[in-house]
């Protein structure tokens, strides 16, 4: 009896155990992030390569326990910090910045949104929503902020519908990809608007960052983004109020508050882990930093240490105070006083034009390179800047208009860095004391057309000079009296001689002109030149 109950207890536990192992086997193939633990994913992580670190003198970045992440300067597009930036990654929530953007780009905040039972039922209900109900409406503006605040993804599924138009969020996933590459991204696919689990739904830390430039450049999104708490007011259309706090940990009064943050969404699945799109600016210098399968809380202390290393260790350079390479330093293109008038500029350096420079170099060590390709019919060529082949800004030669006063590059500091080519600090006294190296002036047309003309009227001067000086033969001879009685004219201006005087000398010339002319019909000579 003993023995029997001790070999069923033995197969028993031999069975249990065979399951669970069996089960085992099936989570980690089915969900490879169950596989390791969230210590033993984190030291994989920091244990990889951060390819900006290899970059000779540049600054050396923290290890991220993110296994992608990047840090790029939101004007410029300049890479700052660089960790498997085009690995294919799930993204989550982060999703929702690019549907967030096409709809403020195409839609009226106060267009009413209708939820279709797919928005609704498609929804999981273990996953962040606010309880919409089939057929029930919420403006545009209400939308953005349960998105973005919420993470609502039966809001952003409805949003994908109204904008397709056609009912099926599905057909939102082609203009998310059309928008995407638009914006720069490379190697993404996006099937849905909210990011829940797709295998055909990834993006990369790269091309997030490249949507982010667009998203962060909104400045409703931004402020909505880093709201805490969202309140929508009850409607006919929706009779609830509906009161709900974000998750972000980097907003004000937060764990991980970060006091330069200017807009973030944040994202978690099973099987994208943690990620997070943030930006933030200080002292002009506005960066875009994206982490991605990170590790809650993680994902917060390495963007802010990421934030940390940016501004502590790049400038922002103002290109035009600093370039002289491309000066075309030339009289016909460059005059400090202008012939004909004052002088205008044809060309100008973009005076708003910055590179990110980090402060381990100085703008001596970065290279440059001109290029005439260029889609705007304002620039005339561009000038792009790398150090050690990476590309850390770029600055325009652009057309100026003809009207309006010329740049005074010296005076464009702090907040004039900022105004837009067309415009000019005022001056009330013109500095001339230095050329402006800035500058190809216009000046040379004139040049050239009054050089040619003063030559034309001295070549004419000369010629009859000298014809008067030693031909006579060949011209009419009412032309030769006009020609004599001016010079006797001149004559009397410039001697005080007698009247008496004047005409004897006038009638020796007679005489020794009608000998000529005798002298010429008997030889029959009929030539043009004839020398006195």
């Amino acid at each position: 009896m003993y023995s029997h109950k001790k070999s069923f207890t033995y197969n028993l536990i031999k069975t249990l155990a065979l399951g669970l192992t069996t089960c085992t086997v099936i989570l980690s193939q089915s969900f490879p992030s169950l596989a390791i633990t969230a210590d033993e994913r984190i030291a994989k992580h920091r244990a990889m390569t951060v390819q900006s670190n290899e970059i000779t003198n540049w600054p050396t970045g923290p290890v991220v326990s993110a296994e992608a992440a990047i840090l790029m300067e939101a004007k410029t597009g300049a890479i700052l910090y660089a960790k498997n930036i085009h690995q294919q990654e799930y993204p989550a929530s982060t999703t929702k910045i690019l549907t967030c953007l096409i709809a403020a780009e195409r839609c009226q905040l106060d267009e009413w949104v209708t939820f279709s039972h797919d928005a609704v039922f498609d929804t999981p209900y273990n996953s962040n929503h606010i309880a919409m109900d089939v057929g029930e409406k919420l403006t545009m503006e209400d939308c953005l902020n349960a998105i973005l605040i919420r993470s609502a993804n039966e809001v952003a599924y409805a949003v994908g519908e109204h904008i397709a138009g056609t009912g099926e969020w599905e057909d939102f996933g082609p203009i998310m990809n059309e928008r995407a590459r638009e914006l720069g991204a490379l190697n993404s696919n996006f099937v849905n608007p909210n990011g829940l689990p797709d295998d055909n739904h990834y993006t990369t830390a790269y091309d997030l960052a490249m949507i982010g430039r667009a998203f962060f450049d909104n400045e409703l999104l931004c402020k909505i983004s880093t709201t805490k708490q969202l309140r929508i007011e009850p409607t006919e259309y929706q009779e609830d109020l509906k009161i709900e706090n974000s998750s972000n940990q980097m907003l004000p009064g937060r764990n991980y508050a970060y006091e330069y943050l200017i807009g973030a969404k944040t994202g978690y699945t099973n099987a994208a882990r943690s990620s997070l799109v943030t930006c933030a600016e200080k002292d002009g210098m506005k960066l875009i930093c994206v982490v991605l399968r990170d590790e809650s809380p993680h994902q917060y202390e390495d963007t802010i240490a990421l934030f940390n290393y940016g501004f502590n260790n790049f400038d922002k350079v103002n290109v035009s105070q600093l370039e002289t390479k491309y000066d075309i330093d030339n009289s016909l293109f460059y005059t400090e006083n202008a012939i004909f008038g004052s002088s205008k500029p044809l060309l100008a350096l973009n005076t708003r034009d910055c590179i990110i420079l980090p402060k381990t170099i100085d703008f001596e060590d970065v290279v440059s390179s001109l290029s005439y390709e260029t889609d705007s019919s304002d620039q005339v060529a561009v000038i792009t800047y790398t150090y050690q082949d990476t590309f850390i800004g770029s600055a325009s030669i652009d057309f100026l208009p003809n009207t309006g006063p010329a740049y005074d590059f010296e005076a464009v500091t702090g907040e004039q860095e900022d105004m837009p080519p067309t415009q000019t600090p005022a001056q009330e006294t013109p500095d001339t004391s230095q050329k402006d190296n800035s500058f190809i002036y216009v000046n040379w047309v004139f040049v050239l057309t009054g050089a040619g003309i003063i030559v034309v009227v001295g070549l004419v001067v000369l010629l009859i000079r000298i014809y008067l000086s030693h031909f006579h033969f060949g011209l009419p001879q009412s032309w030769t009296r006009t020609f004599s009685k001016r010079k006797d004219n001149w004559s009397d201006l410039s001697n005080s001689r007698s009247a008496s005087e004047r005409r004897l000398d006038a009638r020796r010339k007679a005489e020794i002109k009608r000998a000529k002319d005798r002298q010429k019909r008997k030889f029959g000579r009929n030539r043009f030149w004839d020398y006195d």
